[in-house]
């Protein structure tokens, strides 16, 4: 019995074109959850979130014969994954279409009205600093903390919650992000810190009403 090694991409797409069962095994074990999860962030639901994973691996065997390499077949399935999703959470009232040209000046990445309105030696002040967390471990299983956490990204803009979900909760690098959007690295950037800016203001506002409470 010949065991082939599917962490090579070369051999799997070889063996998904041959339609080995247990080539579309080691992807399904591998990327199933992450394909639902991903999807969660345009979808109302998990059960809308099963479906578009679902519609993906359905394209992933009627193309696997048409992927050129061009790029990892890990880009290529969740580039197939987002674009489903995005169609279902247009469909949902969930998410719309993404925007690729993101401008430095379209938004702040913090409130203006947490600087002070005059600057000394080139340099800006804050009026309310970033407060340090204590006790990280801790507030990370807070299951309260984790609901601010889960609503922040939920009302973050289709881009930036989307950026955010592949970078922090996935675990994506930049490149792949970029390469799965095709969007540019300026454009990443831009997004991700946005999105972070905004969870950690949430965090900041629930911290401080439980200090004053």
């Amino acid at each position: 019995m010949t065991v082939f090694d599917f962490s090579d991409d070369a051999v799997l797409v070889k063996a998904l074109a041959a339609r080995d069962p247990d080539a579309f095994a080691y992807l399904l074990d591998r990327y199933h959850s992450t394909l639902v999860h991903l999807a969660q962030q345009y979808v109302p639901n998990r059960a809308v979130a099963e479906e578009v994973a679902q519609e993906t691996w359905l394209a992933v065997i009627e193309g696997i014969d048409r992927f050129e390499q061009r790029s990892s077949l890990k880009t290529w399935l969740f580039r197939i994954l987002v674009n489903i999703a995005r169609s279902h959470g247009v469909k949902e009232s969930r998410s719309i279409p993404f925007a690729t040209d993101v401008t430095l000046d379209e938004e702040p990445a913090v409130d203006p009205r947490r600087f002070r309105r005059f600057v000394l030696h080139g340099r800006g002040q804050w009026k309310a600093p970033p407060q340090p967390w204590t006790d990280p471990e801790q507030q990370a299983l807070d299951a309260e903390t984790l609901t601010v956490i889960h609503t922040a990204v939920e009302h973050l803009p289709p881009a930036q919650r989307e950026v955010l979900t592949m970078r922090d909760l996935v675990g994506w690098s930049s490149a792949e992000v970029c390469n799965a959007l095709e969007i540019s690295e300026a454009n990443q950037r831009v997004l991700l810190h946005r999105a972070r800016s905004k969870v950690r203001g949430a965090l900041e506002r629930h911290y401080d009403e439980g200090r004053r409470s």
